[in-house]
């Protein structure tokens, strides 16, 4: 039986929860396994920006996320920040990579600097010291000199950052034609096929 390609996707307490909710969708109808880490901030965020009040048992939130959004419950699990006996804490862990979506610049400042004072920290860190695929959705405007080398340093260890900014060639209507711009060229970084946005030269938007 072929093994379920695992990612780890992190939701921190900067403004867009929306597009690892989105990420977390559309990995769920492809059949990928989702380790999903949410810090405290992030919860909030959640709550804020998408009226989803979570519980703090972790099989009930799964099932709150399930209900309001288009997920199966089967193909993610949802781990606490300060967890750091879950699978992704460690370097032998099989997974693809990681995302963090959205990623605050507390977030980034850490994993640049190397402080896996959290289980999202600590994922990000062992993706960087084995060598696998980290994105970081960096959220914030303007980027202090400080963010902006922060995430040099972050690109030359090999994470790509990728601030959610999208692009209007495909001219959107919708607040979700822009989100799917940005998580499509996520999964485009992840290797995923998918047909959430037009591409340049191509024909109109397809739902995934």
């Amino acid at each position: 039986m072929t093994e379920k390609k695992r990612w780890v996707l992190g939701i921190t307490g900067a403004s867009g929860a929306v597009y690892g909710i989105r990420l977390l969708e559309v990995l769920s109808a492809r059949g990928f396994g989702v380790d999903v880490i949410l810090s405290e901030a992030g919860r909030q965020v959640l709550r804020e920006e998408m009226k989803i009040a979570l519980p703090e048992d972790l099989d009930a939130a799964r099932e709150t996320l399930s209900k309001n959004f288009n997920l199966d419950a089967s193909t993610f699990c949802i781990y606490r920040n300060n967890d750091f006996e879950a699978s992704a804490a460690s370097g032998s862990y099989r997974c693809e990579g990681m995302v963090i979506a959205p990623c605050s610049m507390g977030t980034l400042a850490a994993v640049a600097h190397g402080l896996a004072s959290n289980l999202i920290r600590r994922a990000a860190d062992v993706m960087l010291k084995q060598r696998r695929t980290l994105i970081l959705l960096a959220r914030e405007t303007p980027f202090s000199a400080i963010h902006l080398e922060n995430m040099l340093s972050l690109s030359r260890l090999g994470a790509v950052i990728l601030p959610p900014i999208p692009a209007f060639y495909q001219q959107p209507k919708t607040v979700a034609d822009l989100v799917d711009f940005v998580t499509g060229r996520v999964l485009d970084v992840m290797g995923v096929d998918h047909t959430l946005y037009r591409r340049w030269g191509e024909g109109e938007n397809q739902n995934p």
